[in-house]
């Protein structure tokens, strides 16, 4: 039996031919259309809270992180999410989905948002957005839009377009104590 050697790393401009091919395998051309897909369209991601997985090496999973303004909420856009054929129902999504949304956290993001599957993403975190509370610039299914609510009035202020934003443009940090400070960025290994 293979033994994993995991390690989970911040995404540089090096991941990007890999990260595309992981993609196109697991999401086909039609990834394009979609409506999340609109929104990345419009401006870069954030490589500072997107991360890779590893294995002996070898790039087999990423997600990325995308800077929006969804209403008056200042938050992050994840996804894609996607993990190599060969090493998936082994957990490396869903920490992958946990190492973003806390580097968001600290970052001082007000929300994570998605569009995905709730059985998958509800024990994550994440919760249902208010029914058609977003317009997305393009067709998805309200019953799929997602967030962690960060910020303490988030649900409320989900209401209007998700665009992109300008990450540059300072997000509010929370008063809240973190206790995660000790999580690395640069590098995870399991």
């Amino acid at each position: 039996m293979h033994k994993h050697e995991l390690v989970y790393l911040t995404e540089d401009a090096s991941h990007d031919a890999v990260i595309e091919l992981i993609n196109e395998e697991a999401f086909g051309p039609g990834r394009f259309t979609r409506a999340a897909a609109r929104i990345r369209e419009q401006g870069p991601h954030d490589r500072s809270l997107s991360f890779i997985c590893t294995d002996d090496g070898e790039t087999i999973a990423s997600v990325r992180m995308t800077p929006v303004l969804a209403g008056s909420v200042k938050g992050h856009l994840l996804g894609p999410l996607a993990v190599r054929p060969s090493h998936k129902n082994q957990g490396i999504g869903r920490e992958l989905v946990r190492i973003a949304v806390e580097a968001a956290k600290r970052r001082g993001s007000e929300a994570v948002i998605l569009v995905g599957d709730p059985p998958y993403y509800g024990p994550l975190g994440f919760e249902k957005v208010a029914y058609n509370a977003l317009a997305f610039p393009g067709p998805v299914d309200p019953n799929r839009v997602l967030v962690v609510p960060i910020a303490a009035d988030t649900h409320a202020r989900l209401k209007g377009t998700i665009v992109w934003r300008d990450a540059d443009i300072p997000v509010v940090v929370s008063d809240e104590e973190n206790d995660d400070e000790d999580l690395p960025l640069r590098a995870i290994a399991v």
